[in-house]
C-alpha cells in the first residue's frame, strides 16, 4: 500500500529518464541576468530611545537612532531622528539627521533636515540641507564636502596677492 520516497535514495544513471521518458516538470531556471546576491544580513531596525528615558553619556552606532526622550551627551549614527519630545544637549554627528525636536549643541551632518517644529541652538555644518517654515534655529549654517570628519569647519580662503 505504502511504498519508499526515492528522494532520499541515491540516484542510479540507469533509473534516469532519458530522451522522450523525462518527465514534464520544469527545469532548473538557469541564471540569465545575475547570480543570487550572496545572503545577506537584513537591516536592524532603528534603537528608539522613548519619551521617558533620560540618558547621560554619549551614544555610537553604525546604525539607526529614534529619540523621543532626553540625552545630554554626544550621538553618532548613520541616520538620527530627533522626536518631537526630544531633546540632545551635545553635538550630533550622523549621515542623515532629521530634527523634530530640540538640540543644543553643533549639528554636523551630510543630509540635515530641520521640521517646521524643529528648535536649533548651535552651528550645522552639512553638505545639503533642508529648513521647513517655522523651524527655529539659533547658530550659524556651514556647507563642507566631509562635514563628518573631526574637524569640519570651513577652511578659509587664501588671500588674493
Amino acid at each position: 500500500m505504502f511504498s519508499k520516497s526515492k528522494i532520499t535514495d541515491p540516484i542510479d544513471p540507469k533509473d534516469t529518464p532519458t530522451g522522450s521518458e523525462r518527465p514534464s516538470a520544469p527545469a532548473t531556471p538557469s541564471p540569465v541576468s545575475s547570480p543570487a546576491p550572496a545572503q545577506q544580513k537584513p537591516k536592524p531596525a532603528p534603537s528608539v530611545l522613548s519619551s521617558d528615558l533620560t540618558v547621560t553619556g554619549n551614544l555610537v552606532t553604525a546604525g539607526d537612532i529614534q529619540v523621543e526622550g532626553t540625552i545630554d551627551g554626544d550621538i553618532r549614527a548613520h541616520l538620527l531622528t530627533v522626536g518631537e519630545t526630544a531633546t540632545i544637549k551635545g553635538e550630533v554627528v550622523a549621515d542623515d539627521v532629521v530634527v523634530n525636536g530640540r538640540v543644543v549643541g553643533r549639528v554636523r551632518g551630510l543630509k540635515v533636515r530641520l521640521t517646521s517644529s524643529a528648535r536649533v541652538e548651535g552651528d550645522i555644518i552639512h553638505k545639503t540641507i533642508a529648513i521647513e517654515s517655522g523651524a527655529h534655529f539659533e547658530g550659524s549654517v556651514a556647507r563642507n564636502d566631509d562635514p563628518l570628519n573631526g574637524d569640519a569647519r570651513p577652511r578659509p580662503k587664501p588671500s588674493e596677492g
